[in-house]
């Protein structure tokens, strides 16, 4: 046993993880490895609810799309996101505790997940790359990680582990500097990202960018008019959380 191996152990031993929800102790390996207890899992099922047919999030109407995409207000360069869960609830505190607080196992399961939404598009996905959105300047310096890079890296290790089918990870953006979009309103956010996300290099013709959270859509909609810009002719998202449509 290496070093490393003896230090987690001990680390595991003293101090054993916790439940992102609960807060009960994660004794055993698998609940530990995705950062949920045998309860709480299943809570995190994807949800079977209606979603707008181009920003993906969960809608209440007999229509295809919601009230902004389908009067036009806001106008996207990708061509379909789905998002998963609301950014209500238990689902803010699932995204809360991999975010800020770092318990990075979620990202095991987070990235199951975005597996899991292949299956939402309703059409094979074979020649699609996935593209995650990069993080803003000078953030991997100042916080030691960046929580999408993570599950890209979780997701090339599931397809390098497993030899299946999974999409391959391509990075090819990158983010320029610029103020955080948190820190803005919405209509800041618009024209803050704008032309701030660059395509480095020759992107994929066919792409699944994915991203922790949908607010107003701008860093996905900056992302995806990067990569047709660097060539792509399809752009697909995922968002894990979206905000709710008022």
């Amino acid at each position: 046993m290496s070093v490393n191996n003896i230090v987690s152990f001990i680390h595991e031993y003293l101090f054993p993880a916790r439940c992102a929800i609960c807060h009960t102790m994660l004794l055993d390996g698998t609940e530990s490895g995705c950062g949920l207890c045998a309860d709480c899992a299943p809570l995190f099922t994807v949800p079977d609810y209606k979603r707008c047919a181009l920003c993906g999030r969960r809608i209440n109407t007999y229509h295809e799309q919601c009230k902004e995409c389908r009067n036009g207000e806001t106008r996207h360069s990708f061509d379909k996101v789905i998002c998963l869960y609301p950014y209500t609830g238990l689902y803010r505190q699932l995204l809360s505790a991999y975010k800020f607080k770092m318990m990075k196992q979620l990202g095991n399961f987070l990235t199951e997940k975005i597996v899991e939404a292949f299956s939402l598009f309703s059409e094979p996905l074979d020649n699609f790359f996935l593209v995650p959105v990069p993080p803003r300047h000078g953030k991997m310096k100042s916080c030691g990680w960046d929580q999408v890079e993570f599950m890209a890296c979780r997701l090339e290790s599931m397809r390098l582990s497993s030899k299946s089918a999974l999409l391959p990870v391509k990075r090819c953006l990158k983010r320029l500097p610029s103020p955080e979009q948190k820190q803005l309103n919405m209509k800041q956010r618009k024209v803050n990202i704008t032309g701030h996300i660059i395509c480095t290099k020759e992107a994929p013709r066919q792409v699944i960018v994915f991203d922790d959270v949908y607010t107003t859509g701008s860093t996905m909609d900056a992302c995806a008019a990067a990569l047709k810009t660097g060539g792509a002719k399809r752009v697909y998202g995922i968002c894990l959380f979206h905000t709710e449509l008022k």
